[in-house]
């Protein structure tokens, strides 16, 4: 029989680094399994080989925790604006739970099923209305019997506090991301009183993921970590950033810059600088670490590689990656051979070959949040009367900014 693995909660009180995998999302719909807009994971069920396959990338290189594909999987987002899904979110999640239990069983790593924020709380449905929909998600992630639970990427801490009261009903280790800045949630409330109200929900992991970039990102659990550590209580922190640069985003994330999401390749992070985040995050007292939206697999490597002295092991991808370009020394060219050290590659100001790119861009930042009439979802597609709406709003935007 093969060994019973350490639970999340049992590496975590020992100090042991977690890596947890990247953007599957980001990654799928680039390779044609994830469409732009819905961004559904349906994929799960109609082209399961495209996401067992990432699952094994993202296990080679390092990463110990294989996330369910099911983010955006609640049937009020599988219907929601024209979305004609011929399948339930139970059909996606029990397929998606399939995979990752699969992949994860070829490696020392955890299945977390993942649950999201949701079209209804945008809409103002009610908390009934809204834990409805997460318990529907948890049913499945019980019968699979995942390993530890995340409730990632909410915007507003309310409706996180709902998500995490919902799945520690399950008994399982409950982990929660918030997709926040240091300006925290979007009706402001700091990410020091973000933490405190979810680990009083009954979250023993707290921290952020996606919308930010890993120094951002970093900062902001830093934040949670002062405010669960002043109100007396304890915690796990994870964090779970964008690949890509944000110093211009403002409290929305990269979805206010005009790049988001088809744009965005300038801003993506070299794996040089995945090892600073990792170091980073590190020496910041986070011991889950991990990627969201544009992290592919040889960032995770990165991570991996910059905190293996720490974990005691080297991702099974660095068999084909000379630490800092070590590989380089077998090149061909001397000019290249040349690069082949670390003091390169830490030094280099990497160029993004577009004469007329500016180096940063104006968000448009149209301030539409929860309880705003903009915010109200449903089941038709986007009306062209809607469409001469959301279009007379960008261009005052862009006019204002």
């Amino acid at each position: 029989m093969a060994p019973i693995k350490k639970g999340i909660l049992e590496r975590l009180n020992t100090g042991e680094v977690v890596i947890g995998d990247g953007g599957f999302v980001f990654a799928l719909e680039k390779r044609g399994y994830v469409k732009a807009g819905p961004w559904t994971p349906e994929a799960s069920v109609t082209h399961p080989e495209a996401v067992r396959q990432l699952h094994r990338e993202f296990l080679r290189a390092g990463a110990n925790v294989m996330q369910t594909f099911t983010f955006y999987a609640s049937d009020d987002k599988l219907v929601n604006r024209g979305q004609a899904l011929k399948m339930t979110g139970t059909q996606i999640n029990e397929a998606a739970c399939d995979l990752a239990r699969q992949v994860a069983n070829e490696g020392d790593a955890l299945v977390a099923g993942g649950v999201s924020q949701t079209p209804s709380y945008l809409s103002c449905k009610s908390e009934s209305d809204v834990k409805a929909i997460f318990k529907k998600q948890l049913e499945v992630f019980m019968k699979k019997n995942v390993d530890f639970l995340i409730a990632e990427y909410y915007e507003h801490v309310e409706e996180a506090e709902w998500a995490v009261q919902v799945l520690k009903t399950s008994g399982k280790p409950v982990a929660v991301s918030l997709c926040i800045g240091p300006e925290g949630d979007m009706h402001g409330v700091s990410p020091g009183e973000c933490a405190v109200r979810l680990v009083k929900a009954g979250a023993q992991i707290v921290g952020v993921n996606c919308h930010f970039d890993p120094m951002t990102c970093v900062k902001t659990v830093k934040m949670m970590k002062e405010g669960v550590e002043k109100a007396g209580l304890r915690a796990h922190y994870m964090v779970q950033p964008l690949a890509y640069h944000t110093p211009d985003c403002n409290r929305q994330g990269f979805i206010d810059l005009p790049e988001f999401p088809f744009g965005l390749e300038p801003r993506i992070l070299t794996r040089w600088d995945m090892h600073k985040y990792a170091r980073e995050a590190y020496k910041a007292g986070i011991r889950f670490i991990g990627g969201c939206c544009g992290f592919e697999p040889y960032h995770i490597r990165a991570v991996a590689e910059e905190l293996a002295a720490e974990r005691g092991i080297m991702p099974p991808g660095t068999e084909k990656h000379g630490m800092w370009g070590a590989g380089l020394e077998m090149h061909t060219k001397p000019w290249v051979r040349a690069r082949s050290r670390r003091e390169y590659w830490e030094q280099l100001l990497p160029a993004c070959g577009r004469p007329l790119c500016p180096s940063m861009s104006t968000p448009e930042g149209w301030g539409v949040t929860k309880g705003h009439a903009d915010l109200l979802q449903h089941k038709e597609a986007t009306s062209s009367q809607e469409m001469k709406h959301v279009l007379d709003m960008q261009k005052k935007a862009k006019s204002s900014a």
